[in-house]
């Protein structure tokens, strides 16, 4: 299981909940100086098979679930926070000046369990990465690079919102303007997530020999954040070299 459970267990208890309604609603009328976004890592070809096929079995037994594809891109999340929109151009650039200084293709991640937060009769679930060494540090270059755009908190109106997802629930909000010091250092704990089914075939699908593999990152990117944590609208990507 996630080694911090609390945000996670609240982040995914808002996703499961936004399956029966529950929901922040976003007011139209409000501002938006802030903006939530989520600085990611794209993972390769690899991890996206392994996350594809894992999402297509829990859409068997669960068809109201969410599908990946182009509104739940695989991801490794490293960063999640409010920043001021004005300064988006100054996050995109201090994020570049990061990743000249690393090399993520060259990493060598290792995923190697299933987990899920349980909420009720279902649950979320994802692909479990140990984290490195090199992602540690990357994820802490990031927090630092960022800092000074950043802003305490938002709203819903920091969100993306669509027609299909109109609401932007409490624990979502919260979840990133807490993600530091709460998902971070010693409690980051990355993964892929790949989607929802009932409890009782998750506890089977953990119960499963896990084959576990290596990937590494192929991309890197800034997407604005929607409900549940989803990477939404990509803002900013970069094609990692070799």
């Amino acid at each position: 299981m996630h080694r911090n459970p609390k945000a996670l267990v609240a982040l995914g208890a808002g996703l499961l909940a936004g399956l029966v309604g529950a929901a922040r609603p976003a007011r139209a009328d409000e501002p938006h100086p802030v903006t939530a976004v989520d600085i990611l890592l794209e993972p390769d070809a690899t991890m996206v098979r392994h996350a594809e096929a894992a999402n297509r079995r829990l859409l068997e037994v669960f068809p109201k679930g969410f599908a990946l594809g182009k509104a739940h891109q695989p991801h490794i999340s490293c960063l999640q926070r409010y920043v001021r929109t004005a300064d988006l151009d100054k996050v995109y650039e201090a994020v570049g000046k990061v990743l000249a200084e690393e090399k993520p293709t060259a990493w060598k991640l290792k995923a190697y369990k299933y987990y899920y937060i349980p909420w009720k009769d279902l649950g979320l679930a994802g692909i479990v990465i140990e984290p490195t060494d090199d992602l540690v540090r990357y994820q802490k270059k990031l927090i630092d690079a960022v800092e000074p755009f950043t802003a305490k908190t938002g709203t819903a109106a920091a969100f993306v919102t669509t027609k299909e997802d109109p609401d932007i629930n409490r624990p979502t909000i919260d979840y990133v303007a807490t993600f530091v010091p709460e998902a971070s250092g010693k409690k980051f704990n990355p993964h892929v997530t790949v989607g929802i089914a009932p409890e009782e075939y998750l506890k089977k699908l953990l119960d499963e020999k896990f084959e576990a593999f290596t990937f590494s990152p192929a991309g890197a990117a800034v997407y604005h954040l929607g409900n549940f944590g989803t990477a939404r609208k990509k803002l900013k990507g970069w094609d990692l070299r070799p």
